[in-house]
């Protein structure tokens, strides 16, 4: 038979180990709750080269390795198995957005384009455009100063100047001062 101090030590411990899990139940559901409002930073994902429409059409059979590569770029695949064909691959992730893949394989025989085969390719323009990120764009404020805010800044005499401080260093064009770069007395 158990002792009646040693049946209020085990209740204690069933107590607190309650009472723990009743605290992490309460903190996860604090946690989740700020998981809706906090999400994570999510990094925009850009690999390989992209090609552009433009720059396919640029490409004629019968151009070395060299013209093409100056086209379109160093390719992001090459193989020792298959020295006659080059792969372009562009891949761009971004958060909340379907990733783009767009692939491009140039085949040459020897060491002239023979011929090339790949996804249609964006223009630029068009690729430049679907880069375009915020969702709404805010409307600009007009900027005009009202007549208060006008008030706090001194009128330019009649002669240009509006203090002494601000005289010019240099002969200016008629109608013109400017302010000099660095203050004349030091």
């Amino acid at each position: 038979m158990y002792a009646p101090a040693h049946c209020g030590a085990r209740l204690g411990a069933i107590l607190s180990f309650g009472a723990l899990l009743a605290g992490c139940s309460a903190f996860n559901t604090a946690s989740s709750s700020v998981a809706s409002v906090v999400t994570p930073y999510r990094v925009e994902v850009v690999q390989g080269n992209f090609v552009s429409r433009e720059q396919v059409q640029a490409l004629q059979p019968g151009m070395g390795r060299q013209q093409v590569r100056e086209i379109l770029g160093t390719p992001l695949l090459t193989s020792l198995f298959h020295d006659d064909r080059w792969e372009y691959v562009f891949t761009l992730k971004r958060p909340g957005v379907d990733a783009q893949t767009r692939k491009l394989t140039v085949y040459f025989k020897g060491d002239a384009l023979d011929h090339f085969e790949g996804d249609e390719m964006p223009t630029e323009s068009d690729f430049v455009a679907s880069l375009e990120t915020r969702k709404g764009k805010g409307k600009v404020p007009v900027l005009e100063a009202t007549e208060q805010q006008l008030a706090r800044y001194p009128a330019p005499a009649a002669d240009g100047k509006t203090g002494a401080a601000l005289e010019p260093t240099a002969q200016a064009t008629p109608g013109r001062s400017y302010p000099p770069l660095e203050p004349t007395t030091r």
